[in-house]
Protein backbone atom coordinates (compact mmCIF):
# COMPACT_ATOMS: atom_id res chain seq x y z
CA UNK A 1 0.00 0.00 0.00
CA UNK A 2 1.39 3.36 -0.98
CA UNK A 3 1.89 5.94 1.66
CA UNK A 4 -1.00 8.20 2.57
CA UNK A 5 0.37 11.73 2.69
CA UNK A 6 -1.21 13.85 5.35
CA UNK A 7 -1.08 17.63 5.05
CA UNK A 8 -2.02 19.13 8.38
CA UNK A 9 -4.12 22.26 8.74
CA UNK A 10 -5.16 24.31 11.70
CA UNK A 11 -7.99 22.40 13.27
CA UNK A 12 -10.80 24.12 15.13
CA UNK A 13 -14.38 23.32 15.91
CA UNK A 14 -16.40 24.08 12.82
CA UNK A 15 -19.05 26.79 12.68
CA UNK A 16 -21.78 24.50 11.47
CA UNK A 17 -22.71 25.25 7.89
CA UNK A 18 -21.89 28.95 8.22
CA UNK A 19 -21.53 30.59 4.81
CA UNK A 20 -19.66 33.70 5.96
CA UNK A 21 -16.29 34.33 7.50
CA UNK A 22 -12.72 33.65 6.54
CA UNK A 23 -11.29 30.19 7.05
CA UNK A 24 -7.87 29.14 8.21
CA UNK A 25 -5.44 28.36 5.41
CA UNK A 26 -4.06 24.79 5.37
CA UNK A 27 -0.29 24.51 5.54
CA UNK A 28 1.56 21.92 3.48
CA UNK A 29 4.06 19.78 5.38
CA UNK A 30 5.06 17.52 2.54
CA UNK A 31 4.15 16.22 -0.88
CA UNK A 32 3.94 18.19 -4.11
CA UNK A 33 3.02 21.85 -4.13
CA UNK A 34 -0.67 22.52 -4.58
CA UNK A 35 -1.61 22.59 -8.25
CA UNK A 36 1.90 21.62 -9.34
CA UNK A 37 0.83 18.75 -11.60
CA UNK A 38 -2.11 17.03 -13.21
CA UNK A 39 -3.15 14.66 -10.41
CA UNK A 40 -5.13 12.36 -12.67
CA UNK A 41 -2.09 11.76 -14.93
CA UNK A 42 0.27 11.36 -11.98
CA UNK A 43 -2.13 8.92 -10.29
CA UNK A 44 -2.31 11.30 -7.33
CA UNK A 45 -5.65 12.38 -5.88
CA UNK A 46 -5.56 15.46 -3.67
CA UNK A 47 -8.48 15.18 -1.25
CA UNK A 48 -9.70 17.90 1.10
CA UNK A 49 -11.88 17.12 4.10
CA UNK A 50 -13.06 18.73 7.31
CA UNK A 51 -10.94 17.68 10.27
CA UNK A 52 -12.57 14.89 12.26
CA UNK A 53 -14.83 12.07 11.09
CA UNK A 54 -14.76 12.97 7.39
CA UNK A 55 -10.99 13.23 7.13
CA UNK A 56 -10.98 9.90 9.00
CA UNK A 57 -13.39 8.52 6.42
CA UNK A 58 -10.99 9.47 3.64
CA UNK A 59 -8.01 7.96 5.48
CA UNK A 60 -9.65 4.76 6.70
CA UNK A 61 -12.36 3.94 4.18
CA UNK A 62 -11.58 5.64 0.85
CA UNK A 63 -7.80 6.02 0.50
CA UNK A 64 -6.93 2.33 1.09
CA UNK A 65 -9.24 1.28 -1.77
CA UNK A 66 -7.89 3.95 -4.10
CA UNK A 67 -4.34 2.92 -3.23
CA UNK A 68 -5.15 -0.62 -4.37
CA UNK A 69 -6.21 0.94 -7.66
CA UNK A 70 -2.75 2.50 -8.00
CA UNK A 71 -3.39 6.00 -6.67
CA UNK A 72 -1.53 7.99 -4.05
CA UNK A 73 -3.96 9.98 -1.89
CA UNK A 74 -2.84 13.30 -0.44
CA UNK A 75 -5.17 14.63 2.24
CA UNK A 76 -5.57 18.22 3.36
CA UNK A 77 -7.59 18.79 6.54
CA UNK A 78 -9.53 22.02 6.93
CA UNK A 79 -10.83 23.81 10.01
CA UNK A 80 -13.51 25.77 8.16
CA UNK A 81 -16.27 25.35 5.57
CA UNK A 82 -15.07 27.99 3.08
CA UNK A 83 -11.56 27.07 1.97
CA UNK A 84 -12.25 23.47 0.81
CA UNK A 85 -14.51 24.60 -2.04
CA UNK A 86 -12.26 27.52 -2.99
CA UNK A 87 -9.26 25.18 -3.11
CA UNK A 88 -11.23 22.73 -5.23
CA UNK A 89 -12.34 25.40 -7.67
CA UNK A 90 -8.85 26.85 -8.16
CA UNK A 91 -7.28 23.44 -8.64
CA UNK A 92 -5.18 22.74 -5.54
CA UNK A 93 -7.62 19.93 -4.65
CA UNK A 94 -9.12 17.25 -6.88
CA UNK A 95 -12.02 16.35 -4.58
CA UNK A 96 -13.40 17.28 -1.19
CA UNK A 97 -15.62 15.75 1.46
CA UNK A 98 -17.23 17.96 4.11
CA UNK A 99 -20.58 19.37 2.93
CA UNK A 100 -24.10 18.46 1.94
CA UNK A 101 -25.96 19.22 -1.29
CA UNK A 102 -27.74 22.34 -0.08
CA UNK A 103 -24.51 23.94 1.10
CA UNK A 104 -22.64 22.99 -2.08
CA UNK A 105 -25.28 24.47 -4.39
CA UNK A 106 -25.62 27.67 -2.35
CA UNK A 107 -21.87 28.19 -2.03
CA UNK A 108 -21.22 27.47 -5.71
CA UNK A 109 -23.99 29.85 -6.78
CA UNK A 110 -22.83 32.63 -4.46
CA UNK A 111 -19.20 32.33 -5.56
CA UNK A 112 -19.94 31.50 -9.23
CA UNK A 113 -18.04 28.20 -9.02
CA UNK A 114 -18.52 25.15 -11.21
CA UNK A 115 -18.60 22.35 -8.64
CA UNK A 116 -20.65 19.15 -8.67
CA UNK A 117 -21.55 16.26 -6.40
CA UNK A 118 -20.16 12.80 -7.15
CA UNK A 119 -21.84 10.63 -4.49
CA UNK A 120 -23.38 10.89 -1.03
CA UNK A 121 -21.57 9.19 1.86
CA UNK A 122 -22.68 7.96 5.29
CA UNK A 123 -23.09 10.96 7.59
CA UNK A 124 -23.14 11.46 11.34
CA UNK A 125 -26.74 12.42 12.16
CA UNK A 126 -27.90 15.07 14.60
CA UNK A 127 -29.10 13.58 17.86
CA UNK A 128 -31.12 14.36 20.99
CA UNK A 129 -28.85 13.75 24.00
CA UNK A 130 -29.50 13.89 27.73
CA UNK A 131 -27.84 13.10 31.04
CA UNK A 132 -31.18 13.59 32.81
CA UNK A 133 -33.52 11.38 30.79
CA UNK A 134 -33.06 7.90 29.39
CA UNK A 135 -35.74 8.09 26.71
CA UNK A 136 -37.91 10.58 24.85
CA UNK A 137 -40.90 9.34 26.81
CA UNK A 138 -39.22 10.32 30.12
CA UNK A 139 -38.83 14.00 29.16
CA UNK A 140 -40.83 16.02 31.67
CA UNK A 141 -42.86 19.20 31.28
CA UNK A 142 -40.67 22.32 31.41
CA UNK A 143 -37.40 20.53 30.71
CA UNK A 144 -34.54 22.74 29.52
CA UNK A 145 -33.11 22.17 26.06
CA UNK A 146 -30.14 23.60 24.18
CA UNK A 147 -30.52 24.07 20.42
CA UNK A 148 -27.98 25.27 17.86
CA UNK A 149 -28.21 29.00 17.24
CA UNK A 150 -27.21 29.02 13.55
CA UNK A 151 -30.11 28.89 11.06
CA UNK A 152 -29.14 25.72 9.19
CA UNK A 153 -28.65 23.55 12.26
CA UNK A 154 -31.59 25.11 14.11
CA UNK A 155 -33.90 24.08 11.29
CA UNK A 156 -32.61 20.52 11.52
CA UNK A 157 -32.88 20.50 15.33
CA UNK A 158 -36.50 21.60 15.24
CA UNK A 159 -37.13 18.94 12.63
CA UNK A 160 -35.81 16.15 14.86
CA UNK A 161 -37.89 17.45 17.78
CA UNK A 162 -40.97 17.30 15.58
CA UNK A 163 -40.03 13.81 14.34
CA UNK A 164 -40.09 12.69 17.97
CA UNK A 165 -43.38 14.33 18.90
CA UNK A 166 -41.98 17.06 21.15
CA UNK A 167 -43.13 20.01 19.05
CA UNK A 168 -45.20 20.72 15.97
CA UNK A 169 -44.24 23.19 13.26
CA UNK A 170 -46.69 25.52 11.55
CA UNK A 171 -48.05 24.09 8.31
CA UNK A 172 -46.47 25.47 5.17
CA UNK A 173 -43.18 26.37 6.84
CA UNK A 174 -40.08 25.84 4.70
CA UNK A 175 -38.28 22.95 6.47
CA UNK A 176 -34.90 24.41 5.49
CA UNK A 177 -35.50 27.80 7.14
CA UNK A 178 -37.74 26.90 10.06
CA UNK A 179 -36.97 28.75 13.33
CA UNK A 180 -38.37 29.04 16.85
CA UNK A 181 -41.07 31.46 15.67
CA UNK A 182 -42.47 28.66 13.50
CA UNK A 183 -43.26 26.38 16.46
CA UNK A 184 -47.02 25.89 16.55
CA UNK A 185 -47.10 23.71 19.67
CA UNK A 186 -44.44 23.09 22.31
CA UNK A 187 -45.99 19.95 23.78
CA UNK A 188 -43.63 19.63 26.76
CA UNK A 189 -43.21 23.38 27.33
CA UNK A 190 -39.51 22.94 26.66
CA UNK A 191 -37.42 25.90 27.77
CA UNK A 192 -35.22 26.60 24.76
CA UNK A 193 -31.72 28.04 25.01
CA UNK A 194 -29.87 28.85 21.75
CA UNK A 195 -26.21 27.79 21.93
CA UNK A 196 -23.31 27.92 19.48
CA UNK A 197 -23.26 24.51 17.80
CA UNK A 198 -19.73 23.66 18.91
CA UNK A 199 -20.75 24.15 22.56
CA UNK A 200 -23.80 21.88 22.47
CA UNK A 201 -21.98 18.82 23.89
CA UNK A 202 -20.88 20.89 26.91
CA UNK A 203 -24.38 22.29 27.27
CA UNK A 204 -25.43 18.89 28.63
CA UNK A 205 -23.82 19.86 31.93
CA UNK A 206 -26.32 22.67 32.42
CA UNK A 207 -29.33 21.66 30.33
CA UNK A 208 -31.63 18.63 30.56
CA UNK A 209 -31.39 18.02 26.83
CA UNK A 210 -29.08 19.10 24.01
CA UNK A 211 -29.60 18.61 20.29
CA UNK A 212 -26.12 18.04 18.87
CA UNK A 213 -25.03 17.84 15.21
CA UNK A 214 -23.16 14.65 14.40
CA UNK A 215 -19.77 16.22 13.69
CA UNK A 216 -19.72 18.04 17.04
CA UNK A 217 -20.92 14.95 18.90
CA UNK A 218 -18.10 12.92 17.39
CA UNK A 219 -15.54 15.65 18.07
CA UNK A 220 -16.62 15.50 21.73
CA UNK A 221 -16.17 11.70 21.74
CA UNK A 222 -19.91 11.15 22.19
CA UNK A 223 -21.37 7.78 21.17
CA UNK A 224 -23.99 8.46 18.48
CA UNK A 225 -25.89 5.39 19.60
CA UNK A 226 -26.27 6.87 23.11
CA UNK A 227 -28.66 9.50 21.76
CA UNK A 228 -32.30 9.38 22.86
CA UNK A 229 -33.09 9.74 19.15
CA UNK A 230 -31.13 10.25 15.94
CA UNK A 231 -32.16 12.32 12.98
CA UNK A 232 -33.83 10.67 9.99
CA UNK A 233 -31.68 12.47 7.47
CA UNK A 234 -33.02 13.45 4.06
CA UNK A 235 -30.59 12.91 1.19
CA UNK A 236 -29.90 16.64 0.82
CA UNK A 237 -28.41 16.70 4.34
CA UNK A 238 -25.98 13.83 3.70
CA UNK A 239 -22.35 14.75 3.13
CA UNK A 240 -20.93 14.19 -0.32
CA UNK A 241 -17.79 14.03 -2.39
CA UNK A 242 -17.52 17.06 -4.68
CA UNK A 243 -15.29 17.74 -7.68
CA UNK A 244 -15.01 20.38 -10.36
CA UNK A 245 -17.86 19.96 -12.83
CA UNK A 246 -15.33 19.72 -15.67
CA UNK A 247 -13.78 16.65 -13.98
CA UNK A 248 -16.97 14.63 -13.55
CA UNK A 249 -16.19 12.20 -16.36
CA UNK A 250 -12.50 11.78 -15.60
CA UNK A 251 -11.22 8.32 -14.60
CA UNK A 252 -10.10 9.38 -11.11
CA UNK A 253 -13.65 10.57 -10.30
CA UNK A 254 -15.14 7.31 -11.52
CA UNK A 255 -12.60 5.46 -9.35
CA UNK A 256 -13.55 7.52 -6.28
CA UNK A 257 -17.22 6.70 -6.85
CA UNK A 258 -16.43 3.03 -7.40
CA UNK A 259 -14.38 2.93 -4.18
CA UNK A 260 -17.22 4.41 -2.13
CA UNK A 261 -19.75 2.05 -3.70
CA UNK A 262 -17.62 -0.98 -2.78
CA UNK A 263 -18.47 -3.50 -0.10
CA UNK A 264 -15.03 -2.87 1.38
CA UNK A 265 -15.96 0.77 2.03
CA UNK A 266 -19.26 -0.23 3.66
CA UNK A 267 -17.49 -2.77 5.88
CA UNK A 268 -15.23 -0.02 7.27
CA UNK A 269 -18.25 2.23 7.84
CA UNK A 270 -20.06 -0.52 9.74
CA UNK A 271 -17.01 -1.22 11.91
CA UNK A 272 -15.60 2.25 12.57
CA UNK A 273 -18.42 4.75 11.90
CA UNK A 274 -21.23 3.24 13.94
CA UNK A 275 -24.44 5.27 14.04
CA UNK A 276 -23.78 7.04 10.74
CA UNK A 277 -26.87 7.47 8.57
CA UNK A 278 -26.45 5.69 5.24
CA UNK A 279 -27.53 7.13 1.88
CA UNK A 280 -30.37 5.53 -0.06
CA UNK A 281 -28.06 3.93 -2.62
CA UNK A 282 -26.34 2.01 0.18
CA UNK A 283 -29.50 1.08 2.10
CA UNK A 284 -31.34 -0.16 -0.99
CA UNK A 285 -28.70 -2.35 -2.57
CA UNK A 286 -28.76 -6.09 -2.09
Amino acid sequence: MKKLSLIAASVGLLAALALGGCGSQPQATGGEAAGASDSANAKVIRFGASAGPYSDMVKKAIAPILEKKGYQVELTEFGDYVQPNLALAEGSLDANLFQHEIYLKKFAADKNLQLSSVINVPTGPMGIYSKTFKSIAEITDGATIALPNDPANLARALGILEQNGLITIKEGTDPLTVSEKDIAENKKNLKITPVEAAQLPRALDGQDISVVPGNFALAAKMDLNSALALEEMPEHYLNLVAVKTADLDKPFVKDIKEAIESKEFEAVIDEQFKGFFKPEWMKNRK
